[in-house]
């Protein structure tokens, strides 16, 4: 499958700097990197194939690594403490992103044959992906070289990789984004609530609560799909959060506490744990440097 993923990077390269860049197809997002320095990235509800080098992605305590050939597949948003990009020898990584829509994939997986019943709560999944898979994306790409298709064949195509992917080892998360029951669409609906409460003061119980679980069943089963505990998972919100204020040149104290916080100094301790830098020694280089990306990372 060597000469497909080289056959894909050329075509990235032809349409992107050394960046992450929204095409003009719907949900498609490509990008080539020389950046080695650890970035901050929210990867949301998407799938990422990596084209050429490799990505590490710190989720929780855990490292995810993956590299040209592999697909990472997310249903949730998953705020990452770290991620490198790495090179290809003296080549950039080179990656692309298509974020999912939910209507979309509910109606390609009405109209598939019915499957057994997926087990298991993970939110995500890595693995290699098979030929079909690359080419479907490949097809996708494609248009990139001749835009005025994209009216007419992006949604057929899109249609296609998607239908793909869910036939593939992916296919068991991915099909998850269809259910309105079950534990995982429980998480999802806490995660929903954190990200637009992640600055405000509650107990355990309140999200517990909108997650339909007892407090035990919740961070067990939260951890489960995010490799995180709920709180770990509201803390690093909100310290991203106040990395893009420090990048956009906010101070210190007025970021600590535009994000929840009721103590500068606590600010100041917990962000140097998680990025290795004190804010204001961080801030200064992150105006210097790539920064934050959100979204489905490439």
């Amino acid at each position: 499958m060597d000469d497909l993923l080289q056959q894909m990077t050329r075509r990235v390269l032809r349409h992107t700097g050394e960046q992450m860049t929204e095409t003009a197809i719907p949900r498609l997002a490509i990008g080539a990197f020389r950046q080695p320095e650890p970035t901050m990235t929210a990867v949301g509800a998407g799938v990422c194939m990596v084209l050429q080098g490799a990505k590490q992605m710190m989720v929780g305590r855990k490292m995810l690594r993956y590299s040209a050939g592999s697909c990472y597949a997310s249903l949730i948003d998953l705020p990452t403490t770290c991620c490198v990009f790495e090179m290809a020898g003296d080549a950039p990584y080179v990656g692309t992103g298509l974020a999912l829509d939910h209507g979309i994939y509910t109606a390609l997986i009405a109209d598939m044959p019915e499957m057994p019943a997926d087990r298991g709560l993970a939110g995500f999944h890595i693995g290699p992906v098979s030929r079909d898979v690359l080419e479907a994306w490949d097809h996708l790409l494609a248009l990139l070289d001749s835009p005025a298709d994209i009216p007419l064949l992006a949604a057929s195509r899109e249609r296609e990789l998607l239908y793909r992917l869910l036939l593939s080892p992916h296919g068991p998360v991915l099909r998850q984004i269809a259910r309105e029951e079950g534990r995982l669409a429980q998480v999802r609906r806490a995660i929903d609530w954190l990200r637009r409460h992640f600055d405000e003061s509650f107990p355990i119980e309140t999200v517990a609560g909108i997650a339909g679980m007892s407090v035990s069943s919740f961070n067990r089963h939260f951890r489960g799909a995010t490799g995180t505990s709920p709180l770990q998972y509201q803390k690093t919100l909100r310290l991203q959060a106040a990395r893009r204020l420090l990048a956009a040149d906010a101070d210190a104290t007025r970021a600590a506490y535009a994000v929840g916080y009721e103590s500068p100094s606590q600010f100041s301790r917990e962000y140097a744990r998680l990025f290795g830098r004190p804010p204001k020694r961080d801030a200064s280089l992150l105006r210097e440097n790539l920064g934050d990306v959100t979204g489905i990372v490439i």
